[in-house]
């Protein structure tokens, strides 16, 4: 069985992220870049399903600029076999991401795509979903232990109850969460092997797809700094402020 997975550069999750000075977006010159940690337990969970004997081959893929080969090699050196980067300068949003996965699944033909349930740069949580309405395929989201079984995935994801455990049949999306599993380190052995495993570059024209953005950013502002916290002498002095200062959010 091929597994497809999903991943994305992003701005490495230990920067503090900073709003450029005119206000269009986040600064990424120097700034250092990973793989989106989401991403990371997904091809995590592609080699545990292959050195299980379930998975045959793990395929890569990611979408945007050249500089994501860098972040493919470190898929490759967890234990993916092969890469594709598509290559485009473009703003990506998630539904022309969708579509260019969609266009790279009919090429690969793979048995299960997993992917992070979201990037931690724009939170939103739409990429898997729109993927899976595109291909017209199942879809677990959010999965916290995944079991492939012949024809069929087996998905336990958290909910507000508890735990649900749903069943799908494959082909199939499913979308990682915290819990799926803990990364391992990347070795400096399999980082040199990774040097010598394919990676193809792509075209969104290519594949027919038309990524131009949907939507237009007019402005990014930093969040407003919290006023300091005051101390109160007792608990009475605490009741009253609550009942006379405090805000109902």
């Amino acid at each position: 069985m091929k597994i497809l997975v999903s991943i994305k550069r992003v701005i490495d999750f230990n920067v503090k992220v900073r709003v450029k000075a005119d206000g269009t977006g986040v600064e990424t010159a120097n700034v250092k870049m990973s793989m989106n940690p989401f991403d990371e337990i997904a091809v995590e969970e592609a080699v545990r399903l292959k050195e299980a004997g379930v998975a045959t081959e793990i395929v890569v893929v990611s979408c945007g600029a050249q500089a994501c080969q860098e972040t493919l090699r470190t898929a490759l050196a967890i234990g993916a076999d092969r890469a594709i980067l598509v290559e485009t300068a473009a703003e990506l949003q998630p539904l022309a991401v969708a579509k260019l996965l969609k266009a790279v699944c009919q090429k690969e033909s793979p048995k299960l795509v997993i992917m992070g349930k979201q990037a931690i740069d724009d939170d939103s949580n739409q990429t898997g979903q729109m993927l899976a309405a595109l291909l017209g395929w199942p879809q677990a989201t959010f999965a916290s232990k995944l079991k492939v079984e012949g024809e069929k995935a087996q998905v336990t994801r958290e909910v507000d109850g508890g735990l649900e455990t749903v069943s799908i049949k494959i082909p199939a999306v499913v979308t990682t969460d915290l819990r799926l599993n803990e990364p391992r380190y990347v070795t400096l052995p399999n980082i040199m092997k990774a040097k010598k495993k394919t990676l193809e570059v792509l075209k969104p024209e290519g594949l027919g797809v038309d990524v131009s953005p949907r939507l237009s950013t007019l402005k990014v502002v930093e969040p407003g700094k919290r006023k300091a916290g005051t101390k109160v002498a007792d608990v009475k002095a605490l009741v009253d402020k609550l009942r006379n200062e405090a805000k109902v959010i």
